[in-house]
């Protein structure tokens, strides 16, 4: 008859072993990173350390067993990496983030570029963020709106970056890739849709809706009950007001903002459309300048994991070991490159914590081509 209670006892004397030489090793790995920060040498090592595991798995004595010393190994060499990386803090070697800090973003004799037409949403965003009194001007396309800042011809520039009920503008982060920019602040918008027409309209008068795809999607129970309504998609919702406005025709209606609505003159013929009353857009501030305010709040980042398993846990647990809180993580194929992908992910912090510089370290030995995208 097999004693379990015998049987728990040796597996708790063994687990005190293997404490006590964890808690050894560690000590070994506070000496080993005094000698990193007197040499300059890096702290992830991944040959050696590839080739310690190769050694270790050789001295199972079955296949299970070598899977498991494999992922104990992982896990403790991180854990060392880990400590190794708060000692260099607490040693003032934290290294350079290329980023200055500013008491405050300059609003006054800036000038901003937004995309769109005038009456957009952006539009709304930029004079909400910035100010009513903003010398401004509007491109057609978001790569426009980058391409204004890299010329010089603008200080910052407005852009969508996630809707919550559409997602996330996937080609925001490809540019924000593309381009040397980043993300200096963010606005909230409410999204709330009207349908508009020219002045006298009613409804009886309509045979042809316009606004953007995503306008029309979200309008879409409203557009039911109306099935005689040709709908046609336009670049943009204030687009499809301006369009309406400019040929005068009662047939034709917008379903765009109030605010595109007064911007171009039309008359608001029914409200409360959306079937989501919550619906918002998310714009991002982008600069060409790598600065953050004192009180910024939160840090995005982007990064490639190499093609391993476990590699994205083994990223993101730097995030966990220095208690950061993880708000979004979004991914996106890497152009060329099948079946490999890039993560975006927002975190809680300012640049100047030593718990985010520590992840952020990291983040960059053991991550491919890791870039900050801004704190804000």
């Amino acid at each position: 008859m097999i004693d379990l209670q015998k049987l728990r006892n040796e597996i708790d004397k063994v687990d005190r072993q293997i404490v006590e030489l964890f808690e050894r090793r560690m000590e070994i790995c506070e000496q080993v990173a005094e000698y990193k920060i007197e040499t300059g040498k890096k702290v992830f090592d991944k040959e050696r350390e590839d080739s310690k595991i190769t050694t270790l798995k050789a001295l199972a004595h079955n296949d299970f067993n070598s899977h498991g010393i494999e992922e104990l190994f992982l896990q403790i060499m991180s854990m060392s990496r880990k400590l190794q990386y708060q000692l260099l803090t607490k040693k003032g070697v934290t290294g350079r983030l290329p980023f200055s800090e500013i008491d405050r973003l300059e609003k006054d004799n800036i000038r901003v570029v937004f995309q769109g037409v005038e009456g957009a949403y952006s539009q709304m965003a930029m004079k909400t963020y910035f100010g009513e009194h903003i010398n401004s001007f509007h491109v057609k396309q978001w790569r426009d709106a980058l391409d204004a800042i890299a010329e010089g011809m603008a200080d910052f520039a407005v852009l969508p970056i996630e809707n919550s009920t559409a997602g996330f503008v996937s080609e925001i982060y490809d540019l924000l890739m593309k381009y040397d920019d980043y993300i200096v602040g963010e606005q909230t918008i409410r999204i709330e849709h009207k349908l508009l027409g020219i002045p006298g309209t009613s409804l009886k008068d309509i045979r042809t809706v316009y606004s953007h795809e995503q306008g029309l999607m979200q309008c879409d129970e409203y557009l039911s009950c109306h099935r005689n309504w040709k709908q046609i998609a336009v670049e943009n919702t204030a687009g499809a007001a301006k369009k309406v406005a400019e040929e005068g025709d009662k047939t034709q209606a917008a379903i765009a903002s109030a605010y595109a609505g007064r911007s171009f003159g039309l008359e608001v013929l029914e409200e409360g459309i959306c079937a989501n009353g919550g619906n918002s857009t998310r714009f991002i501030i982008v600069s060409n300048q790598r600065i953050f305010e004192k009180n910024a709040k939160k840090i995005s980042i982007c990064f490639e994991t190499p093609h391993r398993s476990g590699a994205l846990y083994s990223i993101l647990s730097h995030l966990i070991y220095n208690n950061i809180n993880m708000s979004k993580i979004e991914s996106r194929p890497i152009p060329g490159r099948n079946w490999e992908y890039r993560f975006f992910v927002d975190i809680e912090g300012n640049l100047n914590d030593s718990g985010v510089k520590n992840a952020l370290r990291g983040i960059t030995e053991e991550a491919v081509n890791m870039k900050i995208l801004g704190n804000y």
